[in-house]
């Protein structure tokens, strides 16, 4: 899995407080002013005050009101450098996910963006660099837009129950499950003999992922539908071997959690579509981190003469002036979308009145620093981030604390479901 991108939305009914899980009080005593609610909730406490007005009879005669939380969380691996195609057609979708205080039911928000260094040692890779490129990518989330007073910025191997949970998982899921697989079979193809247990049972880190945040709505592209499939049967499973009868309920209240089923049941979500940019070197074929050809990608943080270099290199054709939605000319149809996406305000039809009549040789240096203007504030913002490691250790160790909190609940509940003692 070159690039991880997923989202999960959780809507159990809660209010989180300093200590853990409670109701609203009434609304007449919520503080409605929207800063403060969006800033309390930002960081990880969504705290309420009362007036001094109502007095204890009143609170005791209005019914408590329930608000329901939906849970994004979205991840990119850190192999390989960030490029456009990562940037638009999913970090920058994050960025507008943040900005939304509700989701379309009218859901508080809740962000989480990891870094999913876990999944990328399931191919080969330089320990040298794996750390170092965790935190490049940290940096690039928060130079795009990710803001951490509005969301929680960590490095999945921090919060080391997406790897436990994992290998409870592992020993629930039948092996033949994993078997049908189909990025496994293509990915074990190029690796041959040396391909690592990691690669086979990595749809289960998936899942645990998913089942960590008790998500019940998960948008994912089709390249990763079947690992939902998995993460919903895996689901069933759990809760149908561990979750039913006396015992359970006994080993439930002894832990003092709840004896409902441990883990929600996740849905594929459809969601808007990012920009879909494709190599620079083949229009039919998706930009991606693992080609070994430098020149196919725009990294997010090349040089503008290095990204003027690769537009002028970049593939395209013989045809006469420039047009959208020609399946016989996709590298002119790649080129004008990056145009577009690096535009933000712009159309389809402004750009195409601009460009119809342009040959190749005039549009490449339209195209090449519409790109670099793009790019240079991210980048100003990235060099800024990465000079101020104290800021950017704080920034992942809150994400981390935020996102422990939730997954440390999930994974007790999983164990008391099993049987596992209870540490004192």
């Amino acid at each position: 899995m070159v690039a991880l991108s997923y989202a999960f939305y959780s809507s159990r009914s809660f209010m989180r407080s300093v200590s853990g899980f409670t109701t609203l009080a009434p609304s007449s005593q919520i503080i409605t002013r929207q800063s403060q609610i969006q800033n309390n909730n930002n960081n990880g406490k969504f705290l309420f005050m009362s007036t001094t007005t109502d007095t204890a009879a009143e609170t005791a005669e209005q019914p408590k009101k329930k608000v329901k939380t939906s849970r994004i969380l979205s991840g990119v691996q850190p192999t390989g450098s960030i490029h456009l195609g990562n940037y638009l057609g999913a970090i920058r979708q994050w960025v507008d996910f943040q900005n939304e205080e509700e989701d379309e039911e009218g859901n508080i928000k809740e962000n989480f963006f990891c870094v999913v260094d876990l999944h990328a040692i399931t191919m080969p890779h330089d320990p040298k660099e794996l750390g170092e490129n965790s935190l490049a990518v940290s940096a690039l989330y928060i130079a795009a837009g990710i803001d951490p007073t509005k969301s929680s910025i960590f490095i999945q191997s921090h919060v080391p129950a997406h790897s436990e949970l994992a290998w409870l998982l592992n020993c629930a899921t039948p092996m033949n499950w994993l078997e049908r697989m189909i990025q496994y079979k293509d990915k074990a193809k190029k690796q041959g003999d040396s391909v690592g247990v990691g690669l086979f049972t990595y749809p289960i880190l998936m899942a645990a992922d998913i089942m960590l945040y008790q998500a019940e709505k998960v948008p994912v592209g089709e390249d990763q539908r079947q690992h939902l499939e998995l993460a919903r049967d895996i689901t069933r499973r759990f809760n149908d071997q561990y979750c039913k009868g006396g015992p359970f309920k006994k080993r439930c209240k002894k832990a003092g959690i709840p004896s409902y089923p441990t883990f929600k049941e996740p849905e594929a979500m459809i969601v808007k579509e990012g920009a879909r940019v494709m190599s620079l070197t083949d229009g039919k074929n998706k930009m991606s981190k693992s080609d070994p050809n430098d020149n196919s990608r725009i990294n997010v943080l090349d040089p503008p003469d290095v990204i003027r270099s690769k537009i002028k290199k970049c593939k395209t054709d013989a045809e006469i002036g420039l047009e959208w939605d020609n399946p016989d000319r996709p590298e002119a149809t790649n080129l004008l979308s990056i145009y577009l996406a690096v535009q933000p305000g712009r159309t389809k039809e402004d750009i195409l009145e601009e460009v119809k009549d342009m040959s190749w040789g005039e549009f490449k240096p339209l195209l090449a620093e519409a790109i670099v203007n793009h790019l240079e504030p991210i980048q100003k913002r990235y060099a800024e981030v990465r000079a101020d490691e104290e800021y950017l250790n704080n920034v992942l160790r809150d994400g981390a604390n935020a996102a422990e909190e939730i997954a440390l609940k999930t994974l007790k509940s999983a164990k008391v479901a099993m049987g596992f003692a209870t540490r004192l």
